[in-house]
Formats: structure tokens, sequence, C-alpha cells
């Protein structure tokens, strides 16, 4: 029987947080009760889930459109795309993926059959950012349904048509005893922290990070966090100018750049420099147009998603500016229609805030370069970067940037290719990141692997008290044998 839960839209205070301790409450014996469900009971979750989000692909056009005039094409390699992709995939592989993983005896456990089963973490929560509102809220929530847990999701209130469309969908399939969700602000947010979840999978920014981080240890509560930071991508001398321009012009204005592995910043080396910038100009003015008025009107770029974010965007601008760094194509801004448009910019002096804040829109400053290994000094001495992108026909100098720097992840001639790569591990190090998403990783990050040793021959008796010279012997054996 499900447990029904009344929600209050628009409720403060209070009268919310008794809903929302209601549906976490509601979970717990369906979490207890999902502990045994079977994989075609879970696949069967995900196919409901998958083909309501089919159903309004044109009301997730709308909404994207409403919030920050997302494109739909981007809407679809964006938002429904991942989801389709990570729903199909778990569909295939759950089965798989939940069949308990034997481990061969170690020297010492001689006698006994050892496993892994994967078991349900229970009642999780996910909280998701505004950028792409549907691929970080429903993929992660893919995960939690295949791993066979409940949930309670939380999606961003800037982006209110996109969750609002959310909370329709997730209400319509799921008893809120199973899958629950709450809109609101960040007092929402709050009160779902203060609950001892089993686990909490956040998307957002590191600074917020640290504070999940910080309730989710008053529970001792497990985490995934994939954040971000300033992912740099590195375009040296024998790179392919052409074809990187166009392809980091791409990750970079997507979703207008606010990616957390869009790229942040480019080293270019000094000889190829005038050429890259010029391959870009010419991909930017082909993408968006020419000036900066075809660009507020083209229907190929999103807008900054509130008129809070497009002033601290203007703010890193102007600073930079005022401190002599050079537009090198782009610099406008209408902040009451959330504009700025592609913008190239070089010449930035160290102390520039740019320089040390993520950007998360859509300017990209441009630093040349002449020595490689200071390049790599610059970006260890940073916190480490969710991604990093190498463009580069010299596999010395590909080796050497893998194996000196570290992130999250990297593309070499390619950018944002490791999100769309399922079956790799996405996440972040340390500021950019704790754990992993997507696939079995994801699958694996919503379960505990309990360890199962099961004795056949109890080879231990001969370790038991007391101890004899005989013991002594045997132990000293096993220390040289292991």
């Amino acid at each position: 029987m499900n447990t029904v839960v009344s929600y209050l839209p628009g409720a403060a205070g209070a009268a919310a947080n008794a809903d929302i301790t209601r549906a976490f409450e509601a979970q717990l014996p369906t979490a207890l009760r999902l502990r045994t469900s079977t994989a075609k009971e879970r696949i069967a979750k995900i196919q409901r889930l998958l083909d309501a989000v089919l159903a309004h692909r044109e009301d997730f056009y709308a909404a994207g459109h409403a919030d920050f005039k997302k494109p739909p094409a981007e809407v679809d390699l964006t938002e429904i795309l991942p989801v389709v992709a990570e729903a199909k995939h778990a569909m295939r592989s759950v089965k798989r993926w939940m069949k308990p993983a034997r481990v061969w005896p170690s020297r010492m456990t001689f006698g006994t059959k050892s496993w892994m089963q994967y078991e349900p973490k229970g009642r999780c929560l996910i909280i998701s950012p505004w950028n792409y509102p549907v691929n970080l809220t429903f993929g992660p929530l893919v995960s939690a349904i295949a791993a066979g847990n409940t949930a309670i999701l939380k999606p961003s209130e800037m982006t209110p048509n996109l969750s609002a469309l959310m909370t329709k969908i997730v209400r319509d399939l799921f008893p809120a005893d199973e899958i629950a969700i709450f809109e609101g602000d960040a007092a929402v947010s709050t009160a779902l922290l203060a609950l001892p979840f089993d686990h909490i999978f956040f998307t957002g920014s590191p600074a917020i990070g640290k504070v999940v981080m910080a309730a989710a240890a008053r529970h001792l509560t497990s985490v995934t966090l994939e954040l971000g930071g300033k992912s740099p991508t590195v375009v040296d001398a024998s790179a392919d100018v052409k074809a990187a321009a166009r392809t980091i012009m791409w990750g970079k204005y997507t979703n207008n750049g606010q990616t957390c592995i869009a790229p942040d910043h480019i080293y270019v080396h000094e000889s190829v420099k005038d050429a890259f910038v010029a391959e870009c100009i010419a991909v930017l003015k082909a993408s968006y147009g020419e000036t900066a008025t075809a660009q507020q009107q083209s229907p190929n770029l999103a807008r900054v998603v509130n008129q809070r974010h497009t002033q601290r965007l203007n703010g890193l601008l102007a600073d930079a500016r005022q401190r002599g760094a050079r537009v090198l194509f782009g610099g406008d801004v209408v902040e009451s229609e959330c504009f700025v448009a592609p913008t190239l910019i070089d010449n930035i002096p160290a102390d520039a805030r740019i320089q040390s804040e993520e950007i998360f829109g859509p300017l990209l400053p441009v630093i040349a370069y002449r020595d490689l290994d200071a390049v790599i000094a610059e970006i260890n001495a940073a916190p480490k970067p969710l991604a990093l992108y190498i463009w580069s026909r010299n596999e010395a100098n590909i080796e050497r940037v893998l194996k000196r720097t570290t992130a999250g992840g990297t593309c070499i001639n390619h950018v944002v290719m490791q999100y769309a790569q399922g079956n790799l591990p996405f996440g972040g190090v340390n500021n950019s990141g704790i754990g992993s998403a997507h696939g079995v990783f994801g699958f694996k990050a919503f379960s505990h692997e309990r360890a199962v040793v099961r004795t056949r021959i109890n080879i231990a008796t001969l370790l038991y008290p007391p101890y004899s010279s005989t013991t002594r012997t045997i132990l000293k054996l096993m220390m040289k044998t292991q």
C-alpha cells in the first residue's frame, strides 16, 4: 500500500518542513522493501521515467526557452539525449550489475568462498543545479532506481519552468513514498540536508558542495559531489588549429558557457595564437552572428540564467578590462535581457578576478604561452579541475600533460566528450568533486558493496588459543608465503 503525502505548493516554514519530513519517513519502509526488488522491477520504473521524458519533449522545449531561451536542439543534445542514454544503458545492464561479484580467496582465507553483493543504500537525496536541470536530475535518478533506492529530488529554483515540469512528471509517475520531489529555494535544501539520508548526490558549485558535505558529516552520510572549477585547455604548436577552434567554441558556448566541464580558459602556444583566435572568431560569427544585434536575435544562443548571474559576468569582464585586458571579440552585455555575447579576451593580468573565479558563462580568456612546463606549473598551482583538455599532435606533449597534471577527466583533441562516454566514470577530484557517476559507476555510487565470506573448510581453528609453538610456526609460515 502506498503512503499518500500531501504537497503544499508554495508553502513555507513549518508546513513545508512537515511535508519534507513526512515524505522522508514514508520512504523508510519502502527502502527496506526495495532491498529485495528485482532487476525487472527496477527496469520497469526506469522505462516509465524514460517514456514520460520522451512524451514531454515539446514541453521541455517550451520550458527551456522560457527559463533561459535554451535552443530546442540543445534541449535534445544536453538534456534529453543524456537521460535517454543513461536510462537505456541501465536497463540493458542492471541485471548484470546486480549480480554478486565473485572474489578469489587470499592465502589467508584458504577454504572460504568470498563475494561482493550490491545492496541499495536506502533513502537518497538528489540536489540538482539549474544549468542542465533535466539531465542532472533524472540522470542520477536513473542510477538511484537501478540500485534499488528511494529518492527525494530537489531541483533548482533558478529554472522554475523546467523544475515545475519535472515535478509534474515525477508526481504523476511515482508514489511519494518511493520518489518524491520538492521545489523551492535554499530553505528547502537546508531542511532536506538536516535529515539523515543514506546517500546524498549533489551537483553544483564547490562552495555549496562544502555546505552539503558538512551537513552530511553530521549523520555520517555518504556523498557524491559533482562540482566544477576552472577547467584549462592547452593548444600546442602542433595542434590542428581549425579543428581545435571549431570544437572548443562548440564546447564552450553550448548553453552559453554555463557548463561545469566547459573550457574555462585556453593556453595557446604563441606561434599559433593569432591563427587560432582568427579561426575562433570565424566560428563564432558563423554560429551566432557577426554582430551583437545578430547574436541577441540568434535562435542558437541561450541566455544567462538570470540577471544576478549576468551582473556577475559583467563584473568579471569589467574588472579584467579595467586591469588592461583586451577584448578580441564580443564584450557586449545587456543585463536587462540576460545577454552576454560570446567573448574572447587576452592580455589578462594575473590579479584579475576572471583568472581565479570560475567563469561559468560566455567569457573565454586566451593566454599565449611559450613554455609548456610553465603552463603545467600554473595548472598544478590551482585547485584540481573537473576537466582538462589537450589539443596536440605531439605524443610527447600529450604524455607530459597527462602525467604531470590531474583532473576529473580529460579529452585529447576534443572537449566535453568524457561526459558522453557512459562506460567511463564521470567525476572530479578534491575541489572539483568526490565520487563518480554514469553507468555502472552511478549504480555503485548508490549501492553498498557488501563483503561476504562463507567458510567451507575452517583452517582458522589452527590459530585459536591457547597459543602453542605450533601456532607460532604456522603464523611465521603464513607471513613468508603471503
